[in-house]
């Protein structure tokens, strides 16, 4: 999912990329170009000492994530992580008053005495409630790389556009777009072909996704609750004048306090197709016939029906149209409150990265309606017929506020007794949440510049310049991290630990943007990506940090510290709010939405083939 004082996606509006990298002819003009001009050059490798410090994270800030915890993680050296969520319900849009049916409920009451024979009391009456919240998947680019609709798992020619997986005549985009399957040559069982039929039903398949970000046994239903929060989540803070958001730390409980009656406990299913609904009613005002067609199509998420408390949302929600608890959503907010979700493997740990400013409750209901049959001057032929609509309740939309609580195992006293100790760490402990981070320091424990003015004296040209982080296999083996069964963060983030922004830039040319931090493996060929061994464990992380050495050597800037952590998605670099163990600081946004964790090699250690190290690259004339 600073993070923050103006919160999430005003964040990622203002992150884009302000430079490229400096050529090498640049840096030739700048670095004694009059005594390099024709000379031979030759290549060399320099490495520094980094410096390494462990920090415990007590708590995060969690209100405001582009991306939510829910379940339990069970990391083999941190200890388990459950994640539990708490969610403001909302006005469809945000927008108060809402009308259900026709007509407002002031209309409906002047119904007898009104000119209008149209004008009825509506009879609004809740039919079907189902909760939605969708699971991550990939990006577009990265799961559907021919663009044709059909996931890369699942396409047997992932870079054919024009496949025609199930040999039917129609290609999988045809099929995609008309809503039949493309690996099923006869996706209604009628006999015929795709391709031959003349009437084809839209819709009628379901389409299947890549899944992103599901920890646990997926093969089996998973226990799920939601509960009615009665905590009021205030969107401003009043002890900062109305003019911050308001700030909630994981470590915020509100069950069992602040929780009422239950609404949903029961099982959910791990699904990667999308569910589709249909309709149940025909419109007698239009030509077609609607019943059987479909009405919504759900992404890929948790989806329960909630049938078993429709009188709840027919008393809260229908029942109050027109009245005050409904006027505004200031009203509503207060009225209603909101949600607290929980959830646990069928048959052991399980954590899902879910997608809640996407997250929905759908009222379904039916309302009377005046059918005039086309003779508006004629009421003799009028009749009452039952009309379909739907009210969709928003959770946490972008505007709304939603809280991740985490209750984390005590660290391991070993890994305990290196945090925050201000010494140079033999290992760097990384965990996501509300875990654990480390600074560095380059070349030297004061962030001097005697390196670097050797380098600048030497008139080095920096080819390249690279951190080396090595992950610490025996301790991950030993705790049973075993590649592909158990999850590695793909990922580091290297940042300036003063200001907490980024030091590097990508190029934004060719890249997904269009989903934001909702796929989690975007620009997987730019900088510190795990690399793995041919069994799927990892082996290390690089991150390239050449232009911020050239800055150093070439235009003096500061040896700053260094901040490293995990990250989700490096084109995001807002911060969270969090208390760390020497008082208030930050940590990066897309940190805290993982719950994996890592061990890599310090540099206070002696095997020089696997501490950590900085590895300069570069050209001298002979």
């Amino acid at each position: 999912m600073n993070f923050y004082k103006k919160f999430v996606y005003s964040a990622f509006a203002g992150l884009f990329v302000v430079s490229a990298f400096v050529s090498c002819e640049d840096e030739l003009d700048t670095i004694g170009g009059e005594v390099i001009s024709g000379e031979p050059f030759t290549a060399k490798k320099a490495v520094y000492d980094v410096f390494a410090y462990n920090k415990k994270v007590k708590a995060v800030q969690t209100n405001g994530l582009p991306i939510y915890q829910l379940g339990t993680y069970n990391d083999p050296v941190y200890g388990k992580t459950t994640a539990y969520v708490n969610s403001q319900l909302r006005l469809a849009g945000g927008v108060g008053n809402p009308i259900f049916g026709l007509y407002s409920q002031s209309s409906e009451d002047e119904s007898d005495t009104d000119d209008s024979v149209t004008t009825i009391e509506e009879n609004e009456t809740v039919t079907g409630v189902t909760l939605f919240i969708p699971f991550l998947t990939k990006s577009d680019s990265l799961r559907d790389t021919d663009g044709d609709g059909v996931d890369n798992e699942f396409d047997d020619e992932p870079e054919d556009p024009s496949n025609d997986t199930d040999g039917d005549g129609l290609t999988n985009a045809e099929e995609v777009a008309l809503g039949t399957n493309p690996q099923d040559a006869d996706t209604d069982k009628d006999g015929i072909n795709d391709g031959d039929e003349e009437d084809i039903i839209e819709g009628a398949y379901a389409r299947q996704y890549e899944v992103d970000s599901i920890y646990g046994n997926v093969s089996v239903p998973f226990n799920f609750k939601v509960e009615r929060s009665t905590y009021f989540l205030r969107d401003v803070d009043p002890t900062q004048n109305f003019e911050e958001r308001q700030i909630y730390y994981s470590d915020f409980e509100f069950s069992p306090t602040f929780i009422g009656e239950t609404l949903y406990d029961g099982e959910a299913n791990f699904t990667d197709t999308e569910t589709v609904i249909y309709y149940e009613i025909d419109d007698p005002d239009t030509d077609e016939d609607e019943k059987g067609t479909v009405k919504r199509r759900l992404a890929p998420g948790i989806v329960v029906d909630l049938e078993d408390v429709m009188p709840f949302f027919q008393e809260n929600i229908l029942d109050k149209e027109g009245q005050t608890e409904l006027l505004s959503q200031t009203n509503f907010q207060e009225f209603i409150r909101g949600l607290y979700f929980t959830a646990s493997g069928g048959d052991g740990d399980l954590m899902m990265l879910l997608n809640f400013t996407a997250a929905k409750i759908y009222v379904d209901y039916v309302y009377d309606k005046v059918d005039t049959n086309d003779t508006a001057d004629d009421t003799s032929d009028d009749t009452i017929v039952e009309e379909e609509s739907v009210y969709i309740l928003d959770i946490n939309a972008a505007s709304g506020n939603t809280v991740n609580s985490f209750v984390n195992d005590e660290y391991p006293v070993d890994i305990a007794n290196k945090m925050d100790t201000g010494e140079n760490a033999d290992r760097i402990y990384l965990k996501g949440g509300a875990g654990s981070f480390a600074e560095l320091k380059l070349f030297d424990e004061e962030n001097g510049r005697d390196a670097i003015t050797e380098i600048k004296n030497n008139n080095w040209i920096i080819n390249e310049a690279n951190l080396v982080f090595y992950i610490d296999r025996e301790t991950l083996d030993a705790a049973g991290v075993t590649g592909d069964a158990v999850a590695e963060p793909p990922r580091l983030y290297l940042y300036n630990a003063e200001d907490n922004t980024s030091i590097y830039t990508y190029p934004l040319s060719g890249t997904d943007v269009e989903n934001g931090p909702l796929s989690l493996q975007t620009l997987t060929g730019y900088d510190g990506i795990i690399e793995t061994s041919s069994d799927g464990k990892g082996v290390k992380y690089t991150i390239r940090i050449t232009e911020y050495i050239n800055n150093l050597v070439v235009r003096d800037a500061e040896n700053i510290t260094l901040g490293l952590s995990l990250t989700s998605d490096i084109r995001f670099s807002a911060n969270a709010q969090a208390m760390l163990e020497d008082g208030e600081g930050e940590i990066p946004l897309l940190s805290v939405v993982s719950p994996l964790g890592t061990v890599l090699y310090g540099s206070n250690i002696d095997d020089e083939d696997k501490k950590l190290k900085l590895e300069v690259f570069y050209t001298e004339t002979n």
